[in-house]
């Protein structure tokens, strides 16, 4: 197995959450796994990206054109980053404007679950539903109940199911 993926969005959106999700994933799974994450602006409402490679890497950074499958939890930052992606790569992408069936307003979805600070985990369930990522649903669901603070974990788990219902 050799998957690489990024996580790009802004400060406060759940990109680092994302790739302790997809760490533990991979490691549950009996995976080597590598990560990396630049967030130097985070907490202004900078861009965060993060690397995941699962499988036997070297090196935790993803060059142009590499990527297997890229979460943009902000439509503005497939203009950094998605040079990442290679050219079969998947794209995900949270935007207002439905373009294709690798996007959706996830901010739109997460504001009807009551938490727009769940966007993320519905990109991850949407993308898991298009059979984005190298573990089964299930090992994902584990993941997020292992990761999760336990004040957040059934609002978690409902983000999350509730990606993998959007149809598209």
């Amino acid at each position: 197995m050799r998957q690489q993926i990024i996580i790009s969005g802004i400060g406060g959106q759940g990109v680092l959450f994302i790739t302790r999700v997809l760490g533990e994933s991979a490691m549950l799974e009996g995976h080597d796994v590598l990560t990396s994450e630049t967030h130097g602006m985070a907490m202004r409402g900078g861009t965060v990206i993060s690397h995941v490679k699962v499988g036997p890497f070297e090196s935790p950074l993803i060059r142009n054109g590499q990527a297997d499958v890229g979460l943009f939890l902000n439509a503005g930052n497939l203009g950094i980053h998605g040079t990442l992606i290679r050219p079969a790569g998947m794209s995900f992408v949270n935007t207002p404007q439905r373009g294709n069936d690798q996007s959706l307003n996830a901010t739109d979805a997460a504001k009807e679950l009551g938490a727009v600070v769940t966007l993320n985990l519905i990109m991850l369930g949407f993308a898991m539903r298009k059979k984005a990522f190298f573990c089964s649903e299930e090992t994902m669901r584990t993941s997020i109940r292992r990761i999760s603070n336990p004040g957040q974990l059934e609002l978690n788990m409902k983000a999350f199911e509730a990606g993998l219902a959007i149809e598209g």
